[in-house]
C-alpha cells in the first residue's frame, strides 16, 4: 500500500524534497523503500528497516512510532522528524 511521508529537518535536506510516497505494510517496509529512492537520507536517518538515533516517526499527526512492525494502512501520513524538530 502506499502511504504520503513528509520530512522535515535533516531528513528534508538529505532526501531534497518535502514530501513524497513510499510502499509497504508496516513502518519497516517504508523505511526500507524510502531508503532506496533516497541513498542520502538513509546514510543519516534510516538503518535498514529503523530509523536512526535521534529520529522519530509520527503516524498521521496523531502518535510517534518507532517500531518497523508498526502497522499502516492505505493513504496513511508519516512524518519523518529529527529529535530536536521545533525547538
Amino acid at each position: 500500500m502506499q502511504v504520503v511521508v513528509e520530512l522535515f529537518g535533516i531528513a528534508r535536506a538529505r532526501a531534497g524534497v518535502a514530501r513524497t510516497t513510499a510502499v509497504g505494510d508496516c513502518l519497516g517496509d517504508v523505511l526500507a523503500d524510502l531508503a532506496a529512492q533516497f541513498p542520502p537520507l538513509a546514510e543519516s536517518c534510516i538503518a535498514g528497516r529503523t530509523l536512526r538515533p535521534g529520529f522519530l516517526a509520527n503516524l498521521g499527526g496523531q502518535r510517534f512510532v518507532t517500531a518497523p512492525d508498526t502497522p499502516l494502512a492505505d493513504g496513511d501520513t508519516v512524518l519523518l522528524l529529527p529529535l530536536d524538530a521545533g525547538g
